[in-house]
């Protein structure tokens, strides 16, 4: 299981922060972070909910992580184990993460998948969705598995969608030329894109697409 310890800066200021793995006791903030990470427009209903989260803490609380900021839980990374063929990657975020319920956990899979990544806007600028994203790449590293995996939602695209198509669009954004709130951050994360799929998320302020975004394990030979 996965704890760390280290500070985090606000506006020049140290503040203890920890990484460790969530638990039940930790619900309501987890619901909390969900609630004020994705308000409306996105879908109320993609929310967490309290038999998603008892899933994630039993079937793989390995991939169950959250982050407190001098003890009060600030953000969270929910993720499963999938068998990933990069000759077929097309997916919708419902079938590879069973809708959140992650009943379709593959304890052999070769593909980290991040199922959910999100941080109270109060603790935006402290860096937290990046510390997360290494404590899972830690996880691949440890696991020696493939890759992380995820399709990372594309907010932004919506403003351009009638001047270019998404997959024009992420190519804009890996360029420098656009910005993204999810796509930027992932790249400075060091995921890279992988493909545009269609209709991958109920959401709208994307046009419904998802980029996938993958991060190799570097400690793996690299395939020819």
């Amino acid at each position: 299981m996965y704890y760390k310890e280290f500070y985090v800066f606000d506006q020049g200021r140290p503040r203890p922060a920890v990484i460790r793995n969530y638990t039940e006791n930790d619900f309501p903030a987890l619901i909390r972070i969900q609630q004020e990470s994705f308000p409306p427009p996105f879908p109320s209903e993609l929310w967490w909910n309290r038999e998603q989260l008892h899933n994630h803490v039993t079937l793989f609380p390995e991939g169950a992580l959250c982050v407190e900021v001098e003890g009060e839980v600030a953000g969270s990374m929910t993720g499963l184990l999938v068998q990933f063929d990069p000759a077929h990657p097309e997916h919708t975020w419902e079938e590879i993460t069973d809708g959140g319920y992650i009943r379709n956990h593959d304890p052999h899979g070769n593909t980290l998948y991040v199922v959910d990544i999100g941080v109270r806007p109060a603790y935006r600028k402290l860096g937290l969705g990046k510390w997360l994203m290494f404590a899972m790449y830690h996880l691949v590293i440890e696991k020696r598995l493939e890759r992380l995996l995820g399709g990372g939602r594309m907010p932004g695209y919506h403003r351009k969608a009638d001047e270019m198509t998404a997959e024009q669009y992420l190519a804009a954004v890996v360029r420098g030329e656009l910005q993204d709130p999810v796509i930027t951050f992932l790249l400075r994360c060091g995921r890279t894109p992988v493909q545009v799929v269609a209709n991958y998320l109920d959401d709208e302020e994307s046009c419904h697409y998802g980029a996938l975004m993958e991060w190799k394990n570097p400690f793996l030979a690299k395939q020819a």
